[in-house]
């Protein structure tokens, strides 16, 4: 399961970078131009947020992580791909975007947490 490890790592660094466009967005007050920023990022985003899935749901079928669950896996690709576009918008509301990215945040980690006890 190392390509998940990748895969989870991956999105990680994703969801810091949505992070940082959003605040960059916010302070500069401009929605983000579409057809230049948020659809390239939000399609590439969307594409590694769906094999991530797949690969999870997958693992979570053959290896059963304890305190984990196939809801919290689709629910976070549902918010990862939620948030990827709400970041180009200054509008978006702050404390719904920061809750997602940090349960985003959680359940990655998690995820790289399992997998690392797993390898022991």
């Amino acid at each position: 399961m190392n390509n998940l490890g990748k895969l989870t790592s991956e999105l990680l660094e994703t969801n810091g970078e949505i992070l940082k466009i959003y605040k960059e967005t916010r302070e500069r007050g401009e929605k983000g131009d579409f057809y230049q920023e948020v659809k390239p990022f939000a399609d590439g985003a969307k594409e590694k947020i769906d094999l991530w899935q797949e690969t999870a749901l997958d693992w979570m079928k053959q290896d059963r992580p304890k305190n984990l669950h196939p809801s919290q896996i689709i629910n976070t690709a549902e918010n990862l791909e939620m948030i990827s576009i709400q970041a180009f918008f200054p509008e978006a509301s702050y404390k719904r975007f920061i809750s997602h990215s940090q349960s985003v945040h959680y359940v990655l980690k998690t995820v790289l947490e399992q997998l690392k006890e797993e390898q022991q």
